[in-house]
């Protein structure tokens, strides 16, 4: 049968509605996790925004309120401390009752070429990148379990897939190094075995590689911005909201039966 167009709309709104879900997100009020968390709130999801800036996420929070008219909240969390997540997350499940979707977006890192890093710098980034999503997720996951349902979205990186063209790198600071690609990496596998072993208890683990999304403060280098934009098909860096599309649809039950995927937004950068 083919429906209406009204009907069709209404089927595809209440697959994205987010109205009755709750969404944790890492790092929240940054470049990237701000529209991240624009587009979760235009469709209605209460969001808990963590990190350990909590004036800017506080700043954010009351912004999409006045936006959207959702129920959005700001956390303190330190995703370097499992104690510290671990009772951020109960906390969150005494005032709200659950966890729908958990959003490990948030990062940190150090070093610089592979020579002159320290074993210090190594494991700082492999901490910042990997083994905080593997914090959060061990602190979300029973809740899931026990509520036989939940959504889990890792942010990686496409130098998660492919190793940086060394040369964009040279003459500028914005240089790649190795534990962030090997991190980003790693979190691809991770949310592989998430979604392996914990599918049978109702939830998915997707993750995101992003491709070239600089920030507004290395987009004042425009010789960088031009190599960039020369590595893209599209011809074009990335626009924090190209991402939106994708986390609306990795948080919402129209991705109920997609599980274990790397989405790669990057422009076609990864295909040549």
């Amino acid at each position: 049968m083919i429906q209406g167009n009204g009907e069709v709309l209404m089927l595809l709104n209440n697959m994205f509605d987010l109205r009755d879900k709750v969404i944790l997100i890492t790092g929240g009020g940054g470049y990237l996790g701000e529209s991240m968390c624009e587009a979760l709130a235009e469709y209605g999801a209460n969001l808990i925004i963590g990190s350990r800036d909590i004036e800017k996420n506080e700043k954010l929070s009351q912004r999409l309120d006045e936006e959207f008219g959702n129920d959005n909240s700001s956390l303190k969390l330190d995703i370097s401390d499992y104690e510290n997540i671990k009772k951020a997350v109960e906390s969150i499940i005494q005032n709200k009752g659950k966890i729908d979707v958990l959003i490990n977006n948030a990062f940190y890192g150090a070093g610089k070429d592979l020579l002159s890093m320290t074993n210090e710098e190594w494991n700082i980034g492999i901490d910042g990148s990997v083994s905080s999503v593997y914090r959060c997720t061990k602190a979300v996951l029973p809740h899931m379990i026990a509520n036989k349902a939940g959504k889990i979205i890792n942010i990686s990186s496409m130098y998660g897939l492919v190793s940086p063209d060394v040369s964009i790198y040279e003459n500028n600071n914005f240089y790649n190094p190795p534990n962030y690609g090997a991190g980003k990496a790693a979190i691809i596998q991770f949310t592989k075995y998430v979604a392996t072993v914990y599918g049978k208890f109702g939830i998915t683990a997707n993750s995101i590689s992003p491709g070239p999304f600089p920030n507004p403060y290395v987009q004042k280098d425009k010789e960088f911005i031009k190599k960039l934009e020369e590595k893209v098909p599209l011809k074009r860096i990335g626009n924090p909201d190209d991402l939106k599309g994708t986390i609306l649809l990795l948080a919402s039950d129209a991705s109920n039966y997609i599980n274990g995927a790397n989405i790669v937004i990057d422009g076609g950068w990864t295909i040549w």
